[in-house]
């Protein structure tokens, strides 16, 4: 007859395996729950109000809110390359800033600006793919000319 050590012993890879997967599961809802749901403890009147504070329909807000938080990462990257500091422009102009990060976060060449990043050749290129080249335009013409204002 085995004695109480040797059941214990047996039983550890199992409670180990459920354990396991008990922590997977916790550490899943975390991450979905974390990433894809930052408005998820919102009321509709909380995002439709938060929407309209920053000018966007509450229906385009829970689409940027479910891209996640680094969805816009490229964009910083980009303003790099073309010498231009994210945190100056977002304190300086922060609605242009938002408006970047908008179309930076829907934007479907992120692929492309990766690889353009990667290469260092994004700010010869960025014209042929990035949504923001008009706005970035303008900011450059802006700063080489600031009595346009």
């Amino acid at each position: 007859m085995p004695d109480k050590s040797d059941v214990q012993r047996a039983n550890i890879p199992t409670l180990d395996f459920v354990v396991n997967a008990i922590a997977g599961w916790v550490n899943k809802y975390r991450s979905m729950h974390a990433s894809g749901n930052e408005l998820g403890e919102c009321s509709p009147e909380d995002v439709t109000r938060i929407a309209a504070d920053i000018g966007i329909p509450a229906g385009e807000l829970r689409a940027l809110a479910a891209k996640g938080p680094d969805s816009a990462k490229l964009l910083e990257k980009m303003l790099l390359r073309l010498h231009v500091d994210p945190a100056q422009l977002a304190n300086a102009n922060p609605a242009v800033m938002r408006d970047l990060q908008r179309l930076c976060v829907v934007c479907g060449q992120k692929e492309r600006c990766q690889h353009e990043l990667d290469a260092g050749t994004a700010a010869e290129n960025y014209h042929e793919f990035c949504p923001n080249a008009f706005t970035l335009d303008a900011l450059f013409r802006q700063k080489a000319d600031p009595s346009r204002h």
